[in-house]
């Protein structure tokens, strides 16, 4: 599993090319060309797509996603054809979901050299620079067709992403591209541990095909499952490899994971599901499932966007670190997500440029001089993620004066929440129902859930997805989760010089963005434990001063405002006790409680056992003040986790943001009791000991 906590942090190893007389490219770490000099596309067609038969079950699959994995994805000439042969199948073709790991991805500049060889692939070939992940470590999910094809780019070392994929306990794909450098160039991408990873992760009848027809390869193949031929190869390549999985090999124990979560996916795939809550985790889950065919209900009390996320401006960003741990990753990966997500949404018109946001970069503020002097280093390899800035070329970003040093981040911006909102539930296949009231959750005898609400609301689905912020333990199986409100007052502080020639976000303690409609949104404050929705003067003398301290420009300006007059907006931001997102199926609590009770008494011992969980019942929660950047990917990950399909992020992150982790904690921490949940008349939940209420109760609203 791939876990770097405590590692230095660094960018991905890239490749080196060679570019030869012909301009075909060749990889100086392994002399070896990325395609054929004679016609790449057309020994990819004969060797990948024709030796997979994908055209032919593009058009007759009965399931709705069809999975591709490939070992190197190269130049993505592959990836391309494919796609391309996707377009011209039927219109009731499955959706595409393409795996692909690379080591050592090539930079965006020789991506587009090498794929300006083929025009007649041009329009996708610029729709996969746009969106070329910055080359970081780890699993990048790239989105096109309106969710059609997915693209999960795996920039690891091949085993590393095999083994985190096969740790999902799925049989996954149904063909694969061994798309590898030569054997005796590249040994290490046909090693006997990858191929009975790649047999642990197919289908039954999976293909696979490849350019080379090594005896190793093909005795490898062989040996874990799948049936072998060796067919005459492209040109003048005399033989080309093609197979066919006929005996799954037997599951793997896991060799690390110490406790895992049970096969949550319901039998037979989801058709509708129910979201409670239409802020940003609600919406962007509701976006997810739909793009997924699934019809989604979304529920909510009050009205789109009224809780915490319903200010003005809030700023997509991330935080930079010199070390690795699963936050920063965490935050790191669904950053560059986020972004891609916001552009594609600019990009379809949903998102309007100036009036709901503006992706121009930010500069973050920063006196860790010891962070930046290593980021100044280590970002040189990735100047399209950040770069380290002093005040006078951050002043030259912002078009204000600054005093201080911080980082770039050029895919940064601002957005207004409710707008994000609004768009991500305007699909056809979303039915919004606003001033819901109180909303009940209850299972149904033969599978599925109901939601019931005031003014009669009572609506049932297969699948039901809590996003509800504060309230979302304020349900029967969710009210032991450990969420804690945080008060956070945001000002509104009209625009006038020199604030009205700043062109892009400054974060410092709070942030300000570039004017919307004449105002800016300034903030926000931090209080823990403080539920009170009062907006205060002393609140607003906070952002004013602590804006001032960082822009010493805007001083005149600044001072010259009434804290006491401003407008000013109050919200309670839902935060999890490890500032990590809550995302996942719904545990059963004393099934877990039961199942892995020897904790308590050795915390450290593996067991190879899945915790229960609440069928059908998942949660999207906790987002804290980082909701815009975090809810895109949780969506994506409990979308895919609820169909079965691939994840979009390693299984450590998954497992980091799993609601079970707070029941396994206390067990091996010694804190847990036996406590359960009931509703009660409120339409929230008491806690009960046997037949004894105890002192923590969840009340309805």
């Amino acid at each position: 599993m791939i876990q770097r906590d405590n590692k230095p942090w660094a960018a991905a190893g890239t490749a080196r090319i060679d570019w030869q007389d012909d301009g075909a490219p060749l990889s100086a770490a392994f002399d070896d060309i990325y395609y054929s000099r004679a016609d790449g596309c057309a020994e990819s067609r004969y060797t990948f797509i024709q030796g997979n038969r994908i055209p032919e079950r593009l058009a007759d699959s009965d399931r709705p996603l069809f999975t591709i994995g490939e070992t190197g994805f190269g130049t993505g000439l592959n990836f391309l054809l494919t796609w391309e042969a996707w377009r011209n199948a039927p219109a009731d073709r499955p959706r595409l979901h393409y795996l692909s790991i690379e080591r050592f991805p090539l930079r965006a500049d020789d991506l587009k050299r090498a794929l300006s060889a083929w025009p007649e692939l041009e329009q996708l070939a610029a729709q996969l620079l746009e969106s070329w992940p910055v080359p970081l470590p780890g699993q990048h999910r790239l989105v096109f067709e309106q969710g059609g094809v997915t693209l999960d780019l795996w920039f690891e070392e091949a085993g590393e992403a095999l083994e985190d994929l096969a740790e999902q306990q799925r049989a996954l794909v149904d063909a694969w591209y061994l798309d590898g450098f030569a054997p005796n160039r590249n040994p290490d991408m046909w090693r006997a541990d990858l191929l009975a990873a790649i047999a642990r992760l197919s289908r039954p009848g999976a293909t696979a095909a490849t350019f080379t027809a090594a005896g190793d390869v093909r005795r490898g193949l062989s040996s874990v499952g799948f049936k072998v031929d060796k067919v005459p190869g492209f040109g003048d390549k005399r033989d080309s490899t093609r197979a066919i999985l006929e005996q799954a090999p037997p599951r793997k124990p896991p060799a690390r994971s110490r406790w895992d979560i049970a096969d949550h996916t319901p039998a037979g795939a989801p058709r509708s599901a129910l979201v409670v809550g239409a802020g940003l985790a609600g919406s962007a889950v509701a976006h997810a499932l739909v793009r997924r065919g699934l019809e989604v209900t979304v529920l909510e009390r009050d009205t789109i966007a009224g809780q915490a996320s319903g200010n003005a401006q809030g700023v997509i960003y991330t935080r930079l670190s010199r070390r690795h741990s699963t936050l920063t990753d965490f935050a790191l990966h669904s950053f560059l997500f986020a972004a891609r997500h916001y552009r594609r949404l600019f990009a379809d018109g949903l998102l309007r440029e100036g009036a709901d946001g503006a992706l121009c970069g930010c500069f973050q503020q920063t006196d860790n001089h010891k962070d930046l002097e290593y980021l100044r280093t280590a970002l040189v390899a990735v100047p399209e993620l950040a770069s380290v800035l002093e005040a006078a070329d951050a002043s030259g970003r912002l078009g204000l004066a600054q005093q201080g040093s911080g980082y770039w981040l050029p895919a940064s911006g601002w957005l207004n929440p409710p707008a994000v909102c609004r768009a991500l539930l305007s699909h056809p296949g979303i039915a919004v129902v606003e001033q819901a009231g109180d909303i009940r959750l209850d299972p149904l005898d033969g599978g599925g859930w109901r939601a019931t609400g005031g003014r009669g609301v009572s609506v049932e689905a297969d699948v039901a997805v809590i996003c509800g912020g504060l309230d979302s333990n304020r349900h029967q199986h969710t009210g032991w989760l450990p969420l804690q409100p945080i008060r956070g007052q945001t000002t509104e502080l009209p625009s006038a010089p020199p604030l009205e020639h700043l062109q892009a976000v400054l974060c410092h303690e709070g942030y300000i963005a570039p004017a919307r409609g004449g105002s800016h949104c300034i903030g926000a404050t931090f209080g823990p434990n403080n539920r009170n929705m009062a907006p205060s003067a002393e609140d607003n003398r906070y952002n004013l001063t602590a804006l001032q301290q960082a822009l010493p420009a805007a001083a005149t300006h600044l001072s010259a405002q009434d804290p006491d007059t401003l407008p000013a907006r109050v919200g309670l931001r839902c935060a999890s006790p490890d500032y990590l997102p809550i995302a996942g199926p719904v545990p059963d609590r004393e099934g877990v409680l039961q199942k892995f009770a020897s904790l308590r008494n050795n915390a450290r011992q593996v067991i190879d056992s899945r915790g229960p969980v609440v069928p059908g019942l998942y949660i999207s929660t906790g987002h804290g003040s980082r909701g815009l950047t975090s809810t895109p990917l949780v969506a994506e990950c409990l979308a895919s986790s609820i169909l079965g399909e691939p994840l979009p992020m390693s299984r450590h992150l998954q497992r980091a943001l799993l609601p079970v982790r707070f029941p396994i904690r206390d067990l091996k921490r010694g804190k847990a009791s036996d406590v359960a949940y009931r509703p009660d008349d409120t339409g929230g939940a008491v806690g009960v000991a046997g037949a004894r209420a105890v002192a923590v109760r969840f009340q309805g609203r």
